[in-house]
């Protein structure tokens, strides 16, 4: 888990660089993640202040209800969509990932569950 006293945006960065290909988590669960309940629109501003060519896979948050939510950061929900299918993240419908199955929350991340050590991917069924 990010440390306290590192920046609020080093601390979403790192959470974001710990979720597993094939998961997807949302803004409020990385805030909440951080102690900070009510900042999931602070985790996108953190998010959207990434550089460009950054391999940080920004693609795996979306919003509560698993609805893509980069068009600013991405040009166009498609570029995301088609990075989380590519890692095999299920769809509910167009630019709606199916969180019931591939959520990962980054509050219980040291589970190894969570780590998708005893976890099969998404893509499996």
């Amino acid at each position: 888990m990010p440390q306290g006293d590192a920046p609020f945006k080093e601390q979403v960065y790192e959470i974001v660089a710990r979720i597993p290909s094939g998961r997807a988590t949302t803004y409020g669960a990385i805030a909440r993640a951080l102690g900070h309940p009510r900042g999931a629109r602070e985790v996108g501003w953190a998010l959207n202040a990434v550089p460009e060519g950054s391999r940080l896979p920004c693609h795996r948050v979306v919003d509560r209800d698993g609805r893509l939510s980069g068009g600013w950061a991405f040009g166009h929900p498609e570029v995301m969509a088609g990075r989380l299918e590519d890692e095999g993240v299920p769809f509910l419908e167009q630019y709606r990932v199916d969180l019931s199955t591939c959520f990962w929350d980054p509050a219980a991340a040291d589970d190894p569950q969570q780590l998708g050590l005893f976890h099969a991917p998404c893509n499996d069924g």
